[in-house]
Formats: structure tokens, C-alpha cells, sequence
């Protein structure tokens, strides 16, 4: 009995903020991909693994012509309330690291960058790429080049926080990410520049899923805090938010 009653007393262990990172990665990944279905079937975009013909009508499969026009553009819009969550994400790693970290402008440089990143993803879901087409673009340049950024700086910090003596080989996997991340950006821009748009398309939707992915590995260390709330007398400060390490005993979260 005592065997069996371990597995479920390291799961008590863990936070449950732990699933936030693979939810929103999880989530967000199956909205863009319904967006994408609703597209094809609906004969807006051609799908990815055809070969594009220049035609008015049938367009490449890029994310954002794939959510451009509706039924497809009404997911697309909602999909893009998951920037809310990835803020918070940002907002969660920022505290857990902010008293451990040797050289803290990184860390407020990571906190920024990926809060501006997630304002670009409302941009990109919000204005249309056939009617704003500045302001998507614009957002798109924001979330894709300074979550790139994040990503890197992400990277050497896990490295160097080193937190539960994880950070080797986490970052170690964030590194191979970030740089998968910066290749299919590099590819993406220059063969959209080059008009080969199915192969662009292609390295779009790669970036998006590894950036995903990459957000998706802050479960390694969410599952080892907790965030606490305290409120206080108006005379005082009001509020104030940690992030702390959790007990290895459950009573005592």
C-alpha cells in the first residue's frame, strides 16, 4: 500500500501551475490548427502538404490568410485570448527567478519582451492581414521577433539559475529550441521574400509549434513553486504576489 501511495504523494508535491505552461501551448496549438481545418474545408487556403498555384481565389496556407476571413477568422480572434495567459506565464517565471538571478535586467528584459510579444499576438488576431494590413504586421513582428528574444535569454538563465539542479539539461533543451526557433524565422522571412510561399508557409507554422513547445517547458519548473497572495490594510501596501518555493510537505502549501 505504501508502494503504491508514493506516486501520488510526489504528484501532491508538484504545483498545479505546472499545468499552465503545456495548457496554453496545448490550447493555443489546437485553435490554430482548427483555424487552419475550417480553411481548408471552406477552399480559403490550399492545404500545406499540396503544391501552391498562384490563384486569387484558393491562397497560401500562412496562419494569418488562414484566419483572415470568416468562419475561420471568428476562432482565429479567440484563439488570440490565449496572450492573456501567456502574460501571466511571463509574469509567474519574472517572479520565480527575480531574487535568484545574478544579473536582473535580463530578467526584466525577458518580462517585457514576451508581455510586448503577447500584446502582438491580440494585434495579429485582431487585425486582419486583408484590412489592417500595417498593424498585423506590425504584430506579427512583435510576437515572432521579440519572442525569439525571450526565448534566448530564457535559455542562458535557466543555465545559470540553475534552479533544483535542473538547469542543464532544461536549458540545454530551450538552447536546441531557440535555435530551431531562429532557422525557421531566418527561413520563413527569406522565402516569403523570395515568393515561395508554400515553403514559407511551411517554416511559419514550424516556428510557431517549437515556440510553443518552448513555453510548454516552464511545467519543469512551475511544478516546484507556488504563488502566494497577500492583502493588507489600505495604509499599507495593498497587495503583494510571490512566488515561492513549494514545502516537501503538501500540509504546508
Amino acid at each position: 500500500m505504501n508502494e503504491m501511495d508514493r506516486p501520488m504523494d510526489r504528484l501532491k508535491r508538484h504545483s498545479p501551475w505546472a499545468l499552465l505552461p503545456p495548457l496554453f501551448s496545448t490550447c493555443v496549438a489546437a485553435g490554430l490548427f482548427m483555424v487552419y481545418f475550417v480553411a481548408v474545408s471552406h477552399g480559403q487556403v490550399v492545404p500545406l502538404t499540396s503544391q501552391y498555384q498562384p490563384n486569387k481565389s484558393v491562397l497560401p496556407p500562412y496562419i494569418s490568410i488562414a484566419g483572415n476571413s470568416p468562419p475561420a477568422s471568428c476562432i482565429f480572434s479567440q484563439v488570440n485570448l490565449g496572450a492573456f495567459a501567456g502574460f501571466i506565464i511571463a509574469v509567474f517565471r519574472y517572479l520565480q527567478i527575480k531574487n535568484t538571478l545574478y544579473k536582473p535586467w535580463l530578467n526584466i528584459i525577458c518580462v517585457f519582451a514576451f508581455s510586448v510579444a503577447c500584446f502582438g499576438m491580440t494585434l495579429i488576431g485582431n487585425f486582419q492581414l486583408f484590412v489592417e494590413e500595417e498593424i498585423h504586421n506590425f504584430g506579427t513582428i512583435l510576437t515572432f521577433g521579440l519572442g525569439t528574444l525571450f526565448c534566448w535569454i530564457q535559455s542562458y538563465i535557466t543555465l545559470k539559475v540553475n534552479l533544483k539542479k535542473e538547469g542543464f539539461r532544461t536549458s540545454l533543451l530551450r538552447f536546441l529550441l531557440s535555435t530551431g526557433i531562429t532557422i525557421c524565422f531566418v527561413l520563413y522571412s527569406t522565402l516569403m521574400a523570395q515568393e515561395l510561399h508554400m515553403h514559407a508557409a511551411r517554416g511559419q507554422w514550424s516556428l510557431v509549434i517549437l515556440f510553443l513547445t518552448f513555453i510548454g517547458t516552464f511545467c519543469v519548473e512551475f511544478r516546484h513553486y507556488r504563488l502566494d497572495f497577500q492583502v493588507t490594510d489600505i495604509s499599507r501596501e495593498p497587495v503583494s504576489m510571490t512566488f515561492t518555493e513549494m514545502s516537501t510537505h503538501y500540509a504546508d502549501t
